[in-house]
């Protein structure tokens, strides 16, 4: 083991434990036994509306959905694909730029010209940034993409940062969050993405330590997918803290 690496890695991870409000986010990597890509992405809430939501799979696509349909004061920006694959690109957003993002890396190649035409999004005062990932093979190695889509500092303009890992360690992954912690505005996640410890191989021991990780209070839902290296499987693993109605 990599002891400066699991440090660092366990240092996040512990970090994000302790922060109240990190908001949406996700974690592209590997497992530890390099058999299967990991895809991870959660959603918190503080308000009604924000914690209205629970988590659903269908095939390769994981998107949010009204806990109680009669309580949505604006689906706009809650409702949307979460997770999209196919020919063995994965794609994961916080928002309606999956599609986007999945088209992209799948027919051009670059996921800056899949996501010209979004920016954060519209929800003043937050201005939440959007992030996405990819997760691919290329040249039969994983390949991460992250991109994060933030409003400037004083500024309307929107500051876009993209980050491309060619070697991910086996055990890890890279994470970003759309908040740096709670506060009125929201102050937005700021930096590289972290290096998190991808514990186990299965998608429940995986489901648990990041369940455990987020506030007990604004948490809401969290899913795994684990993608086979070496076969067709795939396996997606939820947690919602509401039931649909």
């Amino acid at each position: 083991m990599n002891t400066v690496l699991h440090e660092e890695a366990q240092g996040n991870l512990d970090a994000l434990a302790k922060n109240p409000y990190p908001g949406r986010g996700l974690v592209l990597g590997l497992t530890a036994d390099v058999s299967k890509l990991v895809l991870i992405y959660w959603i918190m809430g503080r308000s009604e509306n924000s914690r209205n939501r629970v988590f659903s799979s269908d095939g390769g696509r994981l998107f949010t959905e009204a806990a109680d349909p009669s309580k949505v004061k604006d689906p706009s920006l809650i409702i949307y694909d979460a997770m999209l694959e196919a020919d063995g690109v994965y794609a994961v957003s916080n928002g309606h730029q999956t599609e986007a993002a999945l088209a992209a890396c799948l027919h051009s190649g670059s996921l800056e010209r899949g996501l010209s035409i979004f920016q954060y999004e519209p929800d003043a005062p937050n201005f939440t940034p959007r992030i996405t990932g990819v997760l691919s093979v290329r040249d039969d190695r994983p390949l991460a993409e992250i991109a994060i889509l933030r409003k400037a500092h004083g500024s309307p303009e929107c500051e876009r940062e993209f980050f491309r890992y060619e070697k991910i360690p086996a055990g890890y992954g890279y994470c970003v969050t759309t908040y740096a912690g709670d506060g009125e505005p929201l102050p937005p996640f700021v930096g590289e993405p972290l290096l998190v410890p991808l514990p186990g191989v299965d998608g429940d021991s995986l489901v648990e330590t990041y369940w455990q990780a987020l506030d007990e209070k604004n948490r809401v839902s969290l899913a795994v997918k684990l993608v086979s290296l070496d076969s067709p499987e795939r396996a997606v693993k939820i947690a919602n803290k509401y039931r649909k109605v």
